[in-house]
């Protein structure tokens, strides 16, 4: 059975659709079609020019297989494209050889297969196609016919030129494969990053719904609950003392009130503009930082003596996670203790977190933030583990969309520990919340149709505040 090219298993690299190379290749058909033939008359041998047009012409006839075999929407397996742009790479070796090696300066072209390779395949398989262009590139250096040239006899470039351009080729292989290699690199982790908040903004905002549907079933399911109540109480009252079924009513009854209170709590879920929709700074820090209490550190909250009413903000998720996020990573870097102090005044909110561990390193200081820089030192997840990679950049965008501004530092010798500053502008951390689709209440009349049908407000607000 013959090799194919296209490996339909293969799920760790279909990043090429077939049909992006056979177009790409049909240039190179044509262009090379075209200077065949405009040098017919210039090439030293028919039988030369025989071979350079039999070259193309197969080169050619190779795209119309692969579209007669393959669709042309299909993905290419990165062996495949390997193969294809090694192909690419022998074929113009092949015309160079006939057209006078490195004195052609078409022997620049060696370097489109190699870009090709760096932007969408590993760098193992960029290296060895770059290996086998400069291999080609070195053997034409001394085997080829000589350039076709007008008039009698033949062009010779002197040898200590023909060596520049082979290091020409050789210099930009190595240097446009890694530079394009980075910058492909750099976009596809910028792209999985931001898919990684856009999972985390999608998930909080799921949970916030799920909010919104336990109101609406509240609301839905109040009239019969009401219903099956007031039956229960009436049969109640109706049988005899004695009688064998009275404990049944009376258990029913019971739990069709627990089923009220239940819906009740549910029903009165914060909504926009209720209780814990929007809440204070200092119950916000206090949301953020308890999860985060049970590690090594102690997490100290530090709230101002003065400075004017206390801000009001909403229970944003993205402010959440991200304080959060930043809160765990001060308590995983920290020897003893991670400080949270929280200040304001008229026109801004401040929040600094403050640990006492080995701080951000130097290296990587401006380069915090973005996606996948990453420190090697922590407690909580081994010496060897990365840190302050994905987390660190979800965070910083997610504090950003709110409006905040981030800062970072080290402390002074002697002390030591980082500082990270959060800042927002008072109106941009006190603006209400979006209002979430899907929220309802509960009908007065469904749960007020018996008594005690709402829950206590020390029951409700622990539920609300669970949620």
């Amino acid at each position: 059975m013959p090799t194919t090219i296209i490996d339909p298993d293969d799920d760790s690299a279909r990043r090429v659709r077939l049909d992006t190379l056979v177009r790409l290749r049909w240039i190179a058909v044509f262009g090379q079609l075209a200077a065949v033939l405009i040098v017919h008359d210039s090439l030293v041998s028919e039988v030369l020019f025989w071979v350079g047009f039999a070259v193309v012409v197969l080169y050619g006839s190779l795209n119309v297989y692969l579209l007669w075999r393959y669709r042309g929407d299909v993905r290419l397996g990165a062996d495949g494209v390997a193969l294809l742009l090694g192909i690419d790479i022998a074929e113009l070796a092949i015309l160079l050889f006939l057209t006078g090696g490195l004195q052609n300066p078409f022997a620049l072209l060696f370097i489109g297969p190699v870009l090709i390779s760096a932007s969408v395949l590993s760098a193992r398989l960029t290296l060895v196609l770059g290996m086998l262009a400069i291999s080609c590139a070195t053997l034409l250096m001394f085997v080829y016919f000589p350039l076709p040239w007008p008039g009698e006899g033949t062009f010779e470039l002197p040898w200590i030129y023909v060596f520049g351009v082979w290091l020409a080729i050789a210099l930009a292989i190595g240097y446009i494969s890694v530079y394009a290699s980075q910058i492909t690199e750099e976009s596809r982790k910028l792209t999985q990053a931001l898919a990684a908040t856009e999972l985390v903004l999608a998930r909080e905002q799921h949970l916030s719904q799920l909010d919104g549907l336990a109101a609406a079933a509240a609301h839905e399911l109040g009239t019969p609950l009401a219903t099956i109540l007031l039956v229960a109480k009436e049969l109640e009252r109706e049988l005899d003392p004695g009688s064998p079924i009275l404990d049944d009513i009376r258990l029913l009854r019971q739990q069709a009130q627990r089923c009220r209170e239940i819906l009740g709590k549910l029903s009165e879920f914060p909504e926009p503009g209720e209780m814990f929709a929007r809440m204070p700074i200092s119950a916000l820090v206090e949301d953020v930082v308890a999860p985060h209490r049970t590690g090594e550190a102690a997490i100290d909250v530090v709230m101002p003596s003065e400075g004017g009413p206390e801000p009001v903000g909403a229970r944003n998720p993205a402010i959440l996670y991200g304080l959060g996020n930043l809160v765990e990573n001060a308590a995983d870097f920290a020897r003893e203790r991670v400080e949270v102090a929280v200040s304001w005044n008229a026109d801004s909110v401040w929040i600094m977190i403050s640990d006492d561990g080995p701080g951000f390193p130097p290296e990587i200081m401006d380069r915090l933030g973005k996606p996948y820089v990453t420190s090697r030192r922590g407690r909580r997840k081994g010496e060897d583990s990365p840190g302050l990679g994905l987390g660190f950049f979800i965070a910083k965008t997610l504090l950003e969309r709110s409006g905040a501004r981030l800062s970072l530092q080290n402390r002074k010798f002697p002390q030591r520990g980082a500082i990270i500053r959060i800042h927002w502008e008072r109106a941009d951390f006190e603006r209400p919340p979006e209002p979430l689709w899907g929220a309802g209440e509960a009908d007065d009349d469904d749960l007020d149709a018996a008594p005690g049908a709402a829950a206590p407000s020390g029951v409700t607000a622990a539920a609300s505040r669970g949620s």
